[in-house]
């Protein structure tokens, strides 16, 4: 127990990159205190001093704002990041190197004895406010976005965003040069990650793609129509200088900051 408790100080420092020194974080750190009682408090637990235990975990509730009961199984390495709202349920199980931030409810789904807790594998990270609820897996190093209510099994590695929580499918090689001619443009989406598109994002990106094949119809058309004896015009479209559109994209980013 106290080698998990050393592991769960230790991987504060790979995580927060806020956090200065051991004597802060066993001081200032709501989470390590939280898991700190939990370990102690599930011992107990399991030692058969339910009682005890229940009455701890609820004074750790009260100075940390995190609940946790004493009966659920949690890994090595556990973080969880601010805390503030985090419950996590007697039969919720979580593996190693699991991170939560705060507002996350591990939550079951039903009043009937038994597993109704969620299970999660090795490297999860679950976003602020997010829900998981029900005896669901949620497999090895997978995502879960913030505010997202989670209700079925999510394989591993992948990401879930939304209400109900769905799976984001991966960004496809071919949508690099996409994104790469948006961020020339001007357009950045800040704070999305390629497995975790947002709406506005998605709209965008399919007006490029769009204009982008607009284009290319309307050369092939003025060629055609040359073969055949017309007298076309050239084709008058703005350049796209990219240097010019980079420097405009820099002093964009720096205006908005």
């Amino acid at each position: 127990m106290w080698e998990q408790i050393r592991e769960d100080v230790r991987c504060v420092f790979d995580r927060d990159p806020a956090a200065r020194n051991v004597f802060e974080v066993l001081t200032t750190y709501p989470g390590v205190h939280a898991i700190i009682w939990h370990r102690i408090n599930h011992w107990l637990w399991q030692h058969n001093l339910k009682w005890l235990a229940r009455w701890l975990s609820t004074f750790a509730r009260w100075i940390t704002g995190i609940e946790i009961h004493p009966g659920a199984h949690i890994g090595r390495r556990f973080f969880i990041d601010h805390g503030m709202g985090v419950v996590i349920g007697e039969t919720a199980e979580i593996g190693d190197d699991v991170t939560l931030y705060h507002g996350v409810t591990l939550g079951g789904t039903s009043w009937q004895p038994g597993k109704r807790h969620p299970t999660l594998g090795d490297g999860v990270v679950v976003g602020a406010g997010a829900k998981i609820l029900g005896p669901i897996e949620v497999g090895e190093n997978a995502r879960i976005g913030a505010n997202a209510v989670v209700v079925r099994p999510v394989p591993a590695g992948e990401t879930v965003v939304g209400v109900p929580g769905h799976l984001v499918k991966r960004a496809k090689a071919e949508q690099a040069q996409k994104r790469k001619r948006a961020e020339q443009l001007g357009f950045d989406a800040y704070g999305i990650t390629p497995d975790l598109p947002d709406p506005v994002e998605n709209a965008i990106y399919s007006l490029l793609e769009h204009i982008h094949a607009q284009d290319r119809k309307l050369e092939e058309l003025t060629e055609v129509v040359r073969q055949l004896g017309g007298d076309v015009g050239p084709v008058q479209l703005p350049e796209l200088d990219d240097a010019e559109l980079d420097k405009k994209s820099d002093e964009t980013r720096r205006n908005s900051e």
